[in-house]
């Protein structure tokens, strides 16, 4: 009995781990990088304004990019 109960608390905090991975791993904005560039976030509402386009096009990506962020 002590086995299962040990067992099912293993069990409980990898799958809980695991989720924070997967929610941490879909965050866009950690993907960008700069090096003497703009601040990021008035760069990405800028950039959203003038694509009329989420972090997704070419538009919004070539606008970043003349603001000094690249996505890796």
């Amino acid at each position: 009995m002590k086995r299962l109960l040990i067992l099912s608390a293993l069990t409980a905090a990898l799958m809980t781990s695991a989720c924070v991975t997967v929610i941490d791993a879909t965050d866009d904005d950690a993907a960008w990088h700069g090096e003497n560039a703009q601040p990021f976030d008035a760069a990405r509402d800028e950039c959203r304004a003038s694509s009329r386009q989420r972090q997704y096009g070419d538009a919004f990506r070539d606008c970043m990019a003349a603001k000094g962020w690249t996505r890796s």
